[in-house]
C-alpha cells in the first residue's frame, strides 16, 4: 500500500469498527485529471446509502484533521459491491467456493480473462486456483492483474 492509502486505512479502521462495518478497501487514484480518495465498506446484509453517509460524516472530520493528502481531491464512501475486488489472502479464504473473474497482465492460451469457481489460494506461493469448465487453472499472483467476484 502506498503511504496515503495506508494512512487513510489506519484512520478509517477505528471508525468502521465503531460503526459495526468492515473496512474493505481504500483507493487513491487520478481519473480525468482529478484525484479520488475512495473508502469501501461492507457488513453482513450489505451496505446502503445511509451506511455510507453515516460513515462519511463520522470520518470526514478525522480525515480533515489528519490532512494526509496535499492538494484537492474528491472523497467518496461506497459499498464494496457484489462484484468486489479480492486483494488480501483473507479475501481469497473468505470467498473460496464463489465465482470469480481473474484478469491477467499477459495472455495465457490466448486469453487474459478467466472465469470460474475459486477453489484455492496458497498464501506462501501466491498461487490462485479456479475451477473452470475446462478444468482447474492455477495462476501465480504476480501474473494476476485483478480478481473480482462475479454475480451471474
Amino acid at each position: 500500500m502506498n503511504r496515503i492509502v495506508q494512512t487513510v486505512w489506519d484512520l478509517a479502521q477505528p471508525v468502521a469498527a465503531a460503526q459495526g462495518v468492515e473496512l474493505w478497501d481504500v483507493t487513491y487514484t487520478k481519473e480525468a485529471g482529478q484525484w479520488y480518495l475512495r473508502v469501501y465498506i461492507d457488513k453482513d446484509g450489505g451496505i446502503g446509502i445511509a451506511d455510507c453517509e453515516t460513515f462519511s460524516r463520522a470520518f470526514d472530520p478525522i480525515l480533515d484533521e489528519a490532512d494526509p493528502i496535499e492538494g484537492s481531491y474528491v472523497f467518496e464512501v461506497s459499498s464494496a459491491g457484489a462484484e468486489r475486488e479480492l486483494k488480501r489472502p483473507s479475501d481469497f479464504q473468505r470467498f473460496s467456493g464463489e465465482r470469480v473473474e481473474v484478469k491477467l497482465y499477459k495472455a495465457v492460451d490466448g486469453s487474459k480473462t478467466f472465469t470460474g469457481t475459486l477453489s484455492g489460494y496458497d498464501e506462501a506461493s501466491g498461487t490462485l486456483t479456479i475451477e473452470t469448465p475446462a478444468g482447474p487453472r492455477s495462476f501465480e499472483k504476480s501474473a494476476v492483474a485483478s480478481v473480482h467476484l462475479r454475480v451471474f
